[in-house]
């Protein structure tokens, strides 16, 4: 039978994967790093969330982006003493870009909540160790209507928050979301489009979500590609937008892909973030917590990528 079109792609990038390994062995024999995005889980104490990562060996955590205000984010000495304690390091946060600090906004007021929003993540992050902050062109949760001159006033947004930090050592990594949650900024062509017209050497990296290129990509193995030594973080989420192993993703493909992009050196990480299913997602962040829950998709999520990984190396 003849394969259907994204099953020869998939086959030419884990054929192209084989050839690495066969030829070049020493470029994959370091491992991915996991990290694992803890804002998901709520109202839950930051030292239980660490606990459950320690536990499950991680190492490496993706902090929340709480610091709208710098009074009311994370303490920077508390949570290095939790890093501490349970042997964990920041690989970078999740920046939660909410209707308040919306890059895009026709309200100024709006525009400059995002820029101080920015270099308050930032000064945190280079505080506590982190190498990544993820950044979104335009509110997650969006209803779909925009004006015009939404993508411009995100553009120019984005310049004055790079302004800002032109001095700092963070990646400032543009996320593409998937279209039923952001108007702006949907695949890794665009986010690229979007860094080029920022124009600024402290926006220059990807973060992308295997769950929003289901969605949104042609093909998530080629969008992987297509990034390549700008994406310095990738989200992990299966099809249904649980943990990987349970939905129909191809992980094999996902992970072959890294690889082929040289994921495995350097500040690069993998880390979980299955949020379910929604159009808003951020109506996770105060919910209460359901360890049970938690617990399973900070373990499954760890367990079923090495387990790929470690299949693929053979």
């Amino acid at each position: 039978m003849k394969k259907q079109n994204y099953e020869l792609k998939s086959e030419e990038i884990k054929n192209q994967f084989n050839k690495l390994k066969q030829e070049e062995p020493e470029k994959i024999k370091s491992d991915i790093k996991l990290s694992f995005s803890i804002w998901m889980f709520g109202s839950e104490k930051m030292e239980k969330s660490f606990q459950r990562l320690n536990k499950a060996g991680y190492n490496y955590v993706e902090l929340p982006g709480n610091h709208y205000l710098k009074e009311f984010g994370s303490d920077y000495k508390k949570v290095k003493k939790l890093l501490d304690k349970y042997e964990l390091k920041v690989s970078g946060s999740c920046g939660l870009f909410s209707a308040e600090v919306d890059m895009s906004s026709s309200n100024p007021y709006t525009r400059k909540n995002a820029v101080d929003y920015i270099k308050n993540e930032v000064e945190f992050l280079e505080k506590v160790g982190g190498s990544y902050l993820i950044l979104v062109p335009s509110a997650v949760g969006a209803d779909g209507s925009f004006d015009k001159n939404a993508y411009l006033r995100s553009i120019e947004t984005a310049k004055m928050a790079a302004e800002k930090i032109k001095d700092r050592h963070i990646k400032i990594a543009v996320e593409p979301i998937r279209s039923a949650e952001v108007n702006l900024v949907n695949t890794v062509a665009k986010a690229k489009e979007y860094i080029k017209a920022v124009d600024h050497q402290s926006v220059q990296h990807i973060n992308g979500d295997i769950f929003h290129m289901l969605n949104e990509e042609k093909h998530i193995g080629q969008a992987i590609l297509d990034a390549d030594d700008k994406l310095v973080n990738l989200h992990l989420a299966d099809s249904n937008r649980g943990a990987i192993g349970k939905g129909m993703i191809d992980i094999d493909l996902v992970i072959s892909a890294l690889y082929l992009i040289g994921f495995n050196k350097g500040a690069k990480f993998a880390t979980g973030e299955p949020l379910g299913i929604g159009g808003d997602p951020y109506t996770l962040m105060n919910q209460q917590g359901n360890e049970e829950k938690y617990d399973f998709l900070v373990k499954q999520t760890r367990d079923y990528f090495k387990e790929r990984e470690k299949e693929l190396k053979k």
